[in-house]
């Protein structure tokens, strides 16, 4: 049976590769026979597909089993797919974890490019993502931070810097959504390593590059094991996800939360009937509270996590954010959110993270729903398109000293002072660009600069065991997010009166 299944996928792909004629494909490496180029792509892809775009040029062609990828490595060709040809690139091809974990497609994320998706996404926009509602939720970020402030400065050991974020992201993102916070604090919640521990593998396992996605006749026998940890690990999510719903609709019955987050909104969409794209089910509402809790929680504390090592790494540049903080903010109190404008090295620090360690590395997966030209290639019908976010940011042609840390080139008179994140400027695009820019890019890029401002201006910072500062492990770990391999642990010492 497996001898049939390989035989009927390389005839398949014989008679596919015989009826192209035309434009040439991109170039790109030579695969194995049936898996293609999977096997070439190593336990860090982005660094692979860098690797390769050395070789092959910034629009090269992998064979991934089946499937032609088409990988965008510079931010010319990059603009040709997202901005020139967006429209034809808005659907995503299918894959394993939308299906096994994001509620079969029916999330925002992963969702088909449509009424739906529109209607989802209209929804996040105006109760999570726009100005107003940032502006209203201001002081719910304003809370949780200073919870974060608090609970570090009454530390008196090493911190996972990285777990300790996460528990502020989410419960801001939790009140924001669903009107009360996730995890109640420290010594009292047991489900804080828990629920971290499954957004971390959601991530990672949706980041993973299943050979049955790409070899559909091997994907019964699930070689590596990911659908089955996927399956068990949707289980486990839709439990909790179910048991907040429940503790939602409980407390409102009781007149609490009465109209707040935007489950409320949610359910009293549900209840009122049809809606644009149609009523709204229980199951998209917890595929959207699941894109929120993953995307909108693991991102933010990674990229800080990230900041924050660096400026250990760069103690001058530490000690010169300290000095804008401390002449804007001054000593007697916590930074406020409407600090934030006020302080051009801390907004250029926060770009030079994100262009370092963007933290999604390689864009989610999208397909080309019709045959089109780019940069002289056919790019077939329904290829997948990748991004590699973080070879673009990377590029020696754009940038001087591309790997190394240097904020000041944002700063006035740097190569990148006039260029921002939010997708119109393709050198560097952390949450993409496009129809499928990252819906939480305002609250994201806010939540990153406003708990960074408070770590710097907050604390010093120490590392334990005798650790180098120089010699810090800054190696990454690949998934949908992009992690570092060894959690930062540190020693926080408060610095203000």
């Amino acid at each position: 049976l497996l001898l049939t299944t390989i035989l009927i996928s390389t005839i398949f792909i014989f008679l596919r590769r015989r009826r192209r004629g035309g434009l040439p494909l991109p170039p790109g490496p030579k695969g194995w026979p049936i898996l293609g180029n999977l096997p070439q792509l190593g336990p860090k892809p982005h660094q692979t597909m860098h690797a390769l775009s050395k070789l092959h040029g910034p629009l090269f062609r992998l064979r991934l089993g089946s499937a032609e990828v088409i990988v965008a490595a510079s931010a010319s060709i990059a603009s040709e797919f997202l901005r020139t040809h967006d429209t034809n690139f808005s659907n995503r091809p299918p894959n394993s974890g939308a299906e096994h974990i994001a509620y079969n497609y029916n999330d925002l994320v992963f969702a088909p490019y449509g009424p739906r998706w529109r209607a989802l996404r209209k929804l996040c926009a105006l109760h999570l993502f726009s100005q107003k509602a940032l502006e209203d939720l201001c002081y719910v970020r304003e809370q949780e931070v200073a919870i974060l402030a608090r609970d570090l400065a009454g530390s008196c050991r090493p911190v996972n810097l990285g777990e300790t974020l996460n528990v502020c992201a989410t419960n801001a993102l939790s009140r924001a959504t669903i009107g009360w916070r996730v995890f109640v604090g420290k010594g009292e919640d047991v489900t804080a390593e828990e629920f971290k521990d499954m957004v971390m593998k959601v991530m990672r396992l949706a980041g993973v590059f299943n050979i049955g996605d790409f070899v559909p006749g091997l994907g019964w026998l699930d070689l590596q094991g990911v659908v089955g940890k996927m399956k068990k690990l949707h289980k486990r999510m839709d439990a909790f996800l179910d048991k907040l719903i429940g503790e939602h609709r409980k407390a409102a019955a009781g007149g609490e939360f009465a109209g707040k987050g935007l489950l409320s909104v949610m359910v009293r969409l549900q209840e009122e009937g049809e809606g644009e794209g149609g009523k709204l089910t229980d199951t998209e509402i917890k595929a959207l509270l699941l894109n929120l809790f993953t995307a909108g929680t693991d991102t933010t504390s990674s990229t800080v996590e990230w900041a924050l090592a660096e400026l250990i790494r760069h103690p001058p540049l530490l000690h010169q954010a300290q000095k804008e903080l401390d002449t804007v903010v001054g000593h007697d109190r916590l930074v406020c959110e409407s600090d934030l404008p006020r302080l051009p090295f801390l907004s250029a620090i926060i770009k030079e993270t994100f262009r370092l360690h963007p933290s999604t590395p390689l864009s989610l997966p999208r397909m080309a729903s019709e045959s089109c030209t780019i940069n002289g290639y056919q790019i077939p019908k329904n290829a997948t398109l990748l991004v590699n976010v973080w070879a673009i940011a990377r590029d020696p042609a754009v940038w001087t000293a591309p790997v190394e840390f240097k904020p000041d080139r944002f700063m006035p008179g740097g190569v990148g002072a006039h260029l921002d994140v939010k997708g119109s400027d393709f050198e560097m695009i952390p949450f993409g660009a496009g129809r499928r820019i990252c819906a939480g890019m305002s609250l994201g890029l806010r939540m990153v600069t406003f708990m960074t401002a408070t770590l710097v201006h907050g604390f010093d910072w120490k590392l334990p065991n005798g650790v180098v500062a120089e010699k810090l492990d800054m190696e990454e770990a690949y998934g949908l997010t992009l992690q570092r391999a060894v959690p930062l642990m540190v020693v926080p010492v408060p610095r203000l009166a």
